[in-house]
């Protein structure tokens, strides 16, 4: 396995005029995942959500057509409410054990990923997700390395899903 501190994390964010809290609360309450937390032509459900350290995630996105179902479970272990959550990701089945990432055995099956929401003031907020390999094989890292714009590609579209739905809600 490689160290974390030889692999370069993954690193993506977006400024949104969206108040921290309710950028924050679209990230922890299930009801507001389900309405943009899946890249740009799909959708989301979250089966189960227990927000606190030591707590999980079970969530699953699909195509829009309903086809291409992927699982995922997020085990979360720091939550600081309003400013940053930590937690481990993978891919898993529909009872949330954890699996091989479906369309690629070798994508590591285990990835870090802390998030940080940061109040710029005047109702901006800066949401950074850092995406890191946890306790990797050489072949992992590889993979990951690899899939760094397909990586930038899907998180544009997740975001511009965030965006659309916080400004939505702005407007009701």
């Amino acid at each position: 396995m490689q160290s974390r501190r030889s692999i370069e994390p993954h690193v993506v964010s977006r400024v949104f005029s969206t108040p921290r809290e309710l950028v924050w609360k679209a990230n922890t309450e299930p009801a507001d995942m389900m309405k943009w937390f899946a890249p740009a032509g799909s959708n989301s459900f979250v089966k189960s959500m227990d927000l606190r350290p030591g707590g999980t995630c079970h969530y699953c996105q699909r195509a829009a057509d309903g086809t291409n179902e992927m699982w995922g479970l997020i085990t979360y272990e720091v939550i600081t409410p309003i400013d940053r959550m930590m937690y481990i990701q993978s891919f898993s089945d529909e009872v949330g054990a954890v699996t091989a990432h479906p369309l690629s055995e070798t994508w590591p099956k285990y990835m870090r990923c802390v998030v940080i929401f940061d109040d710029l003031g005047n109702d901006q907020t800066r949401m950074t997700v850092e995406w890191t390999p946890h306790d990797p094989s050489a072949e992992e890292v590889a993979t990951f390395d690899g899939a760094r714009a397909g990586m930038d590609q899907g998180w544009k579209g997740t975001f511009d899903n965030l965006e659309a739905y916080l400004m939505a809600e702005r407007t009701v």
